[in-house]
């Protein structure tokens, strides 16, 4: 009894931790998106000005400008469920502040029976890690992918990152240079996708590791 309090206790924790973390990354990129938006009528009028004096070359590289400004803070991925978005480009936000280079495809399939919290709780976790290991590592080294799909009647999510040497396993779970921390992470995936009646791998190699989830869709 006094263990399953403790266990119990210890999971709401990092739950709460979690979703703290959560908030801090959607609230910065958001931020940046009503930054962007609170300056755009000064945008405006300055491409005004310059368009009336003639000055066609400032214009169209004040607009080049204002383009690469937009990528920064525009919503980089729409996966079909808002909460998972918020999250996602959340991590995003965070791996780019990096200098981590981001390669994304994500889509929550129709059929897929995990429900946004449990989605949230797994690429949290699984993005964590990723951006973990890549700040191990020189700029120019770093780097991740992320899929996020229909694999035959499977939902699939996969997660690549930059990583130092090959990690050693420790049963079922690999050997964690952080402590509890991140090997905690990964139990929660692997839980969170068994209850879904799922699959969780992950291999580690020299230079990358990668992790993968498959969960049946629902018939639809």
């Amino acid at each position: 009894m006094f263990l399953q309090k403790w266990i119990d206790k210890r999971i709401d924790a990092y739950q709460s931790d979690l979703m703290r973390k959560y908030c801090d990354e959607v609230e910065s990129m958001y931020q940046k998106m009503r930054g962007w938006r609170h300056d755009y009528r000064n945008h405006i009028q300055s491409l005004q000005a310059a368009m009336a004096l003639g000055r066609y070359d400032e214009v169209n590289a004040y607009l080049a400008q204002l383009s690469d400004d937009l990528v920064t803070v525009d919503t980089v991925v729409k996966t079909g469920r808002v909460m998972v978005d918020a999250i996602l480009n959340g991590k995003l936000n965070v791996a780019s502040r990096a200098g981590i280079s981001a390669n994304v495809k994500a889509t929550v399939p129709e059929g897929t029976p995990v429900s946004d919290v449990d989605l949230c709780v797994l690429l949290g976790n699984l993005l964590d890690n990723a951006i973990e290991e890549n700040r191990k590592l020189p700029a120019s080294d770093r780097f991740l992918r992320v899929y996020m799909g229909r694999k035959n009647t499977q939902f699939y999510l996969a997660v690549t990152n930059a990583a130092g040497k090959k990690q050693e396993k420790q049963g079922a779970a690999f050997r964690s240079s952080k402590g509890g921390g991140h090997g905690f992470g990964l139990s929660r995936v692997r839980g969170t996708v068994g209850k879904y009646g799922g699959l969780f791998t992950a291999d580690s190699e020299d230079g990358g590791f990668t992790a993968e989830i498959l969960i049946p869709l629902d018939p639809l």
